[in-house]
């Protein structure tokens, strides 16, 4: 784990950039994500509307990130990307609002995730210990148990192989992203050809409901689907040890996102064309905690009694992938702060046997357990979801500045559709953004809080960076 002069080394072929876009992305909300859409706006058509609406959306940020992963293709992604267009501080913000809280608590969240589908198959059901209390107006029922034990086994075991070089992370991903797919492909596979009670009636708007249920209300929807195309910005993280960045970088984006398009929409076509539009509502979610999932739903319209298991295997397994992909992008943001002078200094440090930032892992896995054991995660992910689209639509708005900053520098890749594409993605984020605060003004409110905790710790290393200078 000791310091070295050492570079990242470009280990991510082109199979394994575009197998990180597409595993990162494709995690457990393809499968949930249905039933809280359709309590929100009512009807199926505006529910496939919203995720078609918010996969058009995530595709134009791919199409921006694509020329700036292009450009500057280093370590850190995003971080990089500010750094160069609106200074150090917005950075800095972003890469500690990502590693504390953001990154680290999507990575606790999906090892929980692991552990809760894997308990369909596997019974882990001991609970040793049970506690309740409020967590920022939230009652939370802390446990630690089974589930938990492997949710930190999992996070552990991942980051471990991912402490190996790159290319073997890389190829790890690539063989979960083919599995998590196929899975998905038997499900809609399946539907379409071997579910007797599957009926083209099902899409039809509900008697007595509304076929247009308002703009804010819509945005709720299509916020939800954003959430289960998360995580297209990931791989840029990793661009320093991306092989042929300029043409490998665009091509994995925009291919990857293409196909993540395609899955969802096909998935989520399956389930309504699968079941009555009641049985989506009443899936597994917030109002419905018992219930099954609205894909273990649609598995059991052709595969009774083991359907659920199907979904379970799917399930495991596409969290596992993105729970790798998380891990292997996430820790190259404090690593580039590090190599700033912006962060804690060992961050930065390099194995000499394989070049990955070793430290930069130990330590996103140790706060993640942490996360993962104190079940604040999911509130921590609501209250950032706010604060993470302020980024997204700062990080687009980046190919402007840059393209006036830095005219002549190298863009192998230039944006599809500039200007237009990049405005539509900032526009529609500012009406999200907007949106969100007006419908989860709590969430959005702690969510500022939490990245303007980071201004102190900025300002330190900025002092310690000129005393050293």
């Amino acid at each position: 784990m000791a310091e070295t002069k050492s570079q990242l080394i470009r280990g991510l072929t082109l199979t394994d950039t575009t197998a990180l876009v597409i595993g990162t992305v494709i995690g457990s909300g393809v499968f949930l994500k249905a039933a809280v859409m359709a309590q929100e706006v009512g009807t199926p058509k505006l529910v496939l509307l919203a995720w078609v609406a918010a996969g058009v959306l995530s595709l134009a940020g791919a199409l921006t990130y694509a020329e700036l992963g292009a450009m500057l293709p280093h370590a850190g992604g995003e971080y990089v990307f500010l750094k160069h267009s609106y200074g150090e501080a917005s950075a800095f913000l972003f890469g500690w609002s990502r590693f504390i809280v953001a990154g680290s608590a999507s990575i606790a969240s999906l090892g929980a995730a692991f552990a809760i589908f894997l308990s369909v198959l596997i019974p882990l059901n001991h609970v040793w210990a049970t506690s309740t209390f409020n967590f920022w107006g939230n009652t939370i029922n802390w446990q630690f148990g089974s589930q938990q034990v492997v949710a930190v086994v999992v996070i552990l075991a991942l980051s471990a192989i991912n402490c190996l070089t790159v290319a073997f992370g890389g190829k790890v991903q690539s063989v979960l992203t083919v599995l998590k797919v196929a899975g998905l492909a038997v499900l809609v596979i399946g539907v379409f050809f071997f579910a007797p009670s599957a009926n083209w009636s099902n899409l039809a708007t509900p008697t007595g409901t509304a076929e247009w249920t308002g703009l804010s209300v819509f945005g709720v929807a299509m916020l939800a689907a954003l959430w289960g195309y998360d995580g297209w910005n990931n791989m840029p993280m990793a661009a320093g040890e991306v092989k042929n960045p300029g043409r490998n970088i665009p091509f994995a984006l925009i291919v990857g996102m293409l196909i993540v398009m395609v899955v969802y929409c096909l998935t989520n076509l399956a389930y309504f064309y699968a079941l009555p539009f009641q049985e989506v509502v009443t899936s597994s979610s917030t109002q419905y905690r018992e219930a099954p999932s609205v894909a273990a739903k649609a598995a059991q319209s052709f595969w009774a009694g083991s359907g659920g298991k199907l979904i379970s295997i799917a399930f495991v397994v596409s969290t596992l992938g993105a729970l790798n992909g998380s891990i292997l992008s996430n820790a190259r943001v404090p690593f580039a702060m590090a190599e700033d002078g912006l962060f804690f200094k060992r961050m930065k440090s390099l194995s000499h046997r394989t070049y990955v930032p070793v430290f930069s892992i130990v330590v996103q896995a140790i706060w993640s357990c942490v996360l993962a054991l104190s079940g604040t995660f999911d509130q921590l992910t609501d209250c950032l979801l706010f604060a993470s689209w302020i980024f997204y639509g700062l990080v687009t708005s980046s190919v402007f500045v840059l393209r006036r900053k830095m005219p002549n520098a190298e863009r192998p890749y230039r944006t599809l559709g500039y200007p237009f594409v990049p405005l539509v993605f900032v526009l529609v984020t500012i009406w999200l953004i907007v949106n969100t605060w007006q419908t989860k003004r709590v969430e959005s409110a702690v969510g500022l809080g939490l990245i303007l905790i980071g201004l102190p710790l900025y300002f330190y290393f900025k002092q310690r960076k000129s005393q050293q200078g």
